[in-house]
């Protein structure tokens, strides 16, 4: 018989992780909060602000994507106007 020599970890652990990969796989918050359980999402963006280090860099270029993309869409049309 063969046992397998496997790291214990502790099911805290687990969830720790479970956790963790959702968040970098940007699952909103709110559902990381209720599938864990935590009575607010506080609780949850406290313990787990460590996962996703990028964050505002990530929101700030999402606005710059979004204002550019619609300064160009009326740029655009006022050519199209004037044209």
């Amino acid at each position: 018989m063969v046992i397998a020599k496997l790291k214990r970890i502790r099911l805290h652990d687990a969830r720790h992780t479970h956790a963790s990969i959702m968040l970098k796989q940007g699952i909103h918050p709110k559902i990381v909060q209720e599938r864990l359980g935590h009575s607010s999402i506080a609780i949850t963006l406290d313990t787990y602000s460590h996962v996703s280090p990028g964050l505002q860099e990530a929101a700030a270029q999402h606005f710059d994507e979004s204002f550019l993309a619609r300064y160009n869409e009326a740029e655009n049309e006022t050519v199209r106007k004037v044209g």
